[in-house]
């Protein structure tokens, strides 16, 4: 029989913090100024996940690090006006909290943009563990910043469950060996996260409240 779930591990571009039409709108400006026509939203959302190495590195090798300086600059600037929080995410969090679980953010984001984010939820000590790119050498799907977040945590992956929206926290939720939940409001739809099989996949944040509880959502 599996544990209850006491450690929630929360994936955060896509999952808390609605920033999507930021991170689409600063790969059409740095894009739309290089490549003019080249690159429309389809093209895009494939973008949305991965690092920015990995993107800029698969579109122009040779001029990836002016790519992501570019892509930097501009999303800072534009941050809080064009990103918000999803639907209860803020209040569902200090509700988690309250009910006494562990909880992290796990993100392939660099820390700084990382923090302004949570800054704009307004999540005060509700994270017990912030794990972004800097603290790691490989991102998710590897294992290894999961596996970081439960150490600081003191937890064991059967009683961690991963929250995400794309497909690399469901892949690196399954290689570190906790149990994986994707959200529906996934900009790349629930039909493609649903491919990856989660253990969960959640219609709106609150549904965590019911399956810490071991309720059927």
């Amino acid at each position: 029989m599996a544990k209850p779930i006491t450690t929630l591990l929360f994936d955060f571009d896509g999952t808390l913090m609605d920033t999507n039409e930021l991170i689409m709108q600063t790969f059409e400006y740095v894009l739309g100024n290089r490549y003019p026509g080249k690159y429309d939203r389809v093209d895009i959302l494939p973008f949305l996940g991965p690092t920015l190495y990995e993107t800029f590195h698969s579109v122009d090798p040779d001029r990836t690090e002016e790519l992501i300086a570019e892509y930097r600059a501009w999303n800072r600037k534009m941050h809080d006006e064009l990103a918000s929080e999803f639907d209860g995410v803020s209040e569902t969090l200090k509700l988690l909290k309250a009910a006494g679980l562990k909880m992290a953010v796990v993100s392939t984001k660099r820390n700084d943009m990382l923090f302004k984010g949570l800054d704009l939820l307004e999540v005060d000590n509700v994270f017990d563990a912030v794990i972004g790119m800097d603290d790691v050498t490989k991102t998710k799907p590897d294992p290894e910043p999961i596996l970081l977040a439960l150490e600081r945590l003191g937890a064991t992956a059967d009683e961690a469950l991963m929250v995400g929206d794309n497909y690399h926290d469901i892949e690196g939720g399954k290689n570190a060996g906790v149990r994986t939940a994707g959200v529906a409001w996934s900009a790349k739809g629930e039909a493609f996260l649903q491919t990856f099989q989660p253990d969960y996949m959640l219609q709106h944040i609150t549904d965590l409240l019911r399956i810490v509880k071991g309720e059927e959502v």
